[in-house]
């Protein structure tokens, strides 16, 4: 029996067309016509989910991984709403997500309320403020283009997620258009104006302490190899942000590294002449929470508009951060190599390590060090809200893959799906790492992880509750009220799954964790430990 064509078709095809290969989600009932016609189309995968939010940082993992505009296919109402967290993440962190949901038939959309299941007066307007571009197809012939129009959206920089709704009716509809073989969403490139890139290069080559800050829009626009360029052509240092850690090699002679909240890096930023913020907007966490005073003149290159010059007074530079260091690398006035400025910058280095270890750190330092010495060096990592990956934002070496958190936003329960998401487009293992209350956000994913057999080794920190909280609470009142938790026996869990599990410690902590990385397939390592944050140095 030859199969009719539907809406749902009509979706899979344009975005095979666009180029997926890989999707996540869960199906709901006004979506089932979506998801019927996956089973036709098998070269789009289907990365199944328990929970909706889990789904939607299981797609923010795997675009932060390729690069890619990823989709994530959900159903009407609760499933949907369920992503809005997730989904404020990839808008703070510029993750082109493409997502994609049912809605009630169309006889309930525009105000009326006739009682639909998972009905709301506006789906659309619940996401306007969180996504990019919302986008609702009222008729069949209309899903190829609003889909273009979305992964458009998405892709465009600055990057971020995109919304397309399609009514339950029109998905199992008539597609009644051929099927789908090309579709245009190709971005225009945000490219520099001239004469901005000659006033930067003019401040820039007249300098006499030029310093580069580097954030998470360096990493995302393929601009690496330029900033290197660019710095060794002006023998500039480079810091990064905890968005950017990968935008500058760690041990680089040039490299300030990533501790920004320590006051001794604030200050040296501080005295540069000309300051260059390339991919970043100078937010709380980019600078020391909000203490950071340049007193010589800023450069500013944000691809996002409306975080241009919205900290600090500017040369503003409205591009795409690769294309931007292209043409200043091009532009500016090359020195010689510099002993003195590789001496400055192994000086504040050595001025924040001398800061903690007066602070009697030996299990947290040595914590990341068997962390770092157990990953792989090309395999990504993907860190919770917790207190071994806030030690990660300041002191861990990405080395040859990426480090990903979920500073954009700061929610919990991001670590392990933005992991499973990372393993369905990665060739090798990949990092998660969770506190105990952070892993009870997605814990569920164990059973995804199980059932798609994806490369993951999920290491879970113990300390018995949220143990940031803690800390801050401790800090600010003298004592913490309701951070503890009772939590379950995540070996025992883990294994209850079908998950290989190891009880883990700090001196056995490396060997357990390379061999459930070297091991193929979902892996728990747990380590009861509680870890203590290093003293803040933002109030100097």
């Amino acid at each position: 029996m030859t199969h009719a064509r539907t809406g749902g078709d009509l979706v899979v095809e344009s975005l095979i067309a666009l180029g997926a290969r890989t999707a996540f989600g869960i199906p709901g009932q006004h979506a089932l016509g979506l998801f019927d016609a996956l089973r036709r189309r098998p070269e789009l995968r289907l990365v199944s989910s328990r929970v909706e939010n889990n789904a939607a940082f299981a797609a923010d993992g795997h675009a932060r991984a390729t690069g890619e505009v990823t989709p994530l296919l959900v159903s009407t109402g609760p499933g949907a709403l369920l992503t809005l967290a997730s989904l404020q993440e990839s808008r703070a962190a510029s993750v082109p997500v493409l997502g994609i949901s049912s809605q009630i038939p169309s006889a309930g959309l525009g105000g009326a309320r006739r009682g639909f299941l998972h009905e709301l007066p506006d789906q659309q307007a619940s996401f306007a403020g969180v996504v990019k571009s919302t986008h609702v197809v009222r008729h069949a012939s209309q899903i190829p283009s609003a889909i273009a129009a979305a992964w458009r959206d998405a892709a465009t920089a600055p990057a971020g997620p995109a919304w397309v709704e399609i009514p339950q009716d029109v998905l199992l509809g008539p597609a009644g258009v051929p099927p789908v073989t090309a579709l245009d969403a190709e971005p225009a490139p945000l490219a520099p104006r001239p004469e901005l890139i000659e006033e930067a290069a003019r401040l820039l080559s007249s300098a006499r302490r030029p310093v580069i800050l580097a954030g998470g829009g360096v990493s995302r626009s393929g601009g690496r190899a330029a900033l290197v360029e660019l710095a060794e052509r002006l023998q500039a240092p480079v810091a990064t942000t905890f968005g950017g850690k990968d935008a500058f090699p760690w041990e680089h002679p040039l490299s300030l590294q990533s501790w920004l909240e320590d006051r001794h890096l604030t200050d040296y930023l501080e005295r540069a002449d000309v300051l260059a913020v390339v991919g970043s907007g100078l937010g709380e966490l980019s600078s020391n929470y909000h203490t950071f005073a340049p007193t010589g003149r800023l450069i500013q290159v944000e691809a996002d508009l409306g975080k241009l010059e919205a900290n600090h007074a500017a040369l503003g530079v409205h591009a795409d951060a690769g294309l931007a260091l292209t043409a200043l690398a091009g532009r500016v006035r090359p020195r010689a190599a510099d002993p003195a400025v590789f001496a400055e910058v192994a000086q504040v280095k050595a001025r924040v390590a001398e800061r903690l270890a007066g602070q009697d750190l030996d299990r947290e330092h040595r914590v990341v060090a068997a962390v770092r010495a157990a990953l792989p060096d090309d395999a990504p990592s993907f860190w919770d809200m917790t207190i071994l990956g806030y030690w990660a934002w300041s002191a861990w070496d990405p080395r040859n893959a990426g480090m990903h958190s979920a500073q954009g936003a700061g929610g919990l329960g991001f670590g392990l799906p933005a992991a499973i998401g990372a393993a369905a487009g990665h060739d090798g293992p990949v990092l998660a790492v969770s506190g105990d209350g952070g892993a009870m956000y997605s814990i569920a994913e164990l059973a995804a992880l199980r059932q798609h057999d994806l490369d993951v080794t999920w290491l879970i920190v113990d300390d018995g509750g949220y143990g940031i909280l803690r800390e801050y609470m401790t800090d600010a009142f003298g004592q913490a009220t309701h951070t503890e938790l009772a939590r379950p026996d995540f070996v025992a869990l883990a294994r209850s799954f079908g998950v290989e599990a190891t009880l883990s410690s700090v001196e056995t902590l490396e060997a357990d964790l390379a061999a459930a990385l070297a091991r193929p397939g979902p892996s728990v390592v747990v380590l009861p430990a509680l870890l203590r944050m290093f003293a803040p140095t933002h109030l100097g």
